[in-house]
């Protein structure tokens, strides 16, 4: 089976492993540099399951919304963040949350058009 392609500019972005709080940090930490499908009034909330939860948006990194501009709420914990898209998208991603977070990358799965990374993002603060 053969999943359709993204579009050449959108991000598909997948968190989990934290608080619905940090997911809706990670998010908009991306929404003040691209557009999305994920509203500042629909924030992430917990299922109440007992599971583990995860969230997605998708994010246009040809579009960059106007007003944006607030520095992103640190983060209470590490966050697990899956990115899948075209090689250039996914970097222009990765460079938005590289500004206000730290980042490192923990996976990847690269193919001719697309590539998947598993990014962990923290706060900055003990990195020396």
């Amino acid at each position: 089976m053969t999943l359709p392609s993204l579009p050449v500019s959108q991000v598909e972005v997948v968190v989990c492993d934290c608080s619905a709080q940090d997911a809706e940090r990670v998010f908009a930490c991306l929404r003040a540099h691209f557009e999305s499908d994920r509203r500042a009034d629909d924030p992430p909330h917990e299922t109440g399951t007992g599971r583990p939860t995860m969230w997605t948006g998708m994010y246009d990194t040809a579009v960059v919304p106007t007003g944006a501009g607030d520095r992103p709420e640190p983060l209470s914990a590490p966050v697990t963040v899956d990115v899948q898209g075209s090689p250039p998208a996914v970097r222009l991603l990765r460079e938005a949350l590289e500004e206000a977070y730290a980042v490192r990358q923990v996976g990847v799965d690269a193919g001719d058009q697309e590539v998947q990374l598993q990014l962990r993002v923290e706060g900055r603060e003990g990195r020396g």
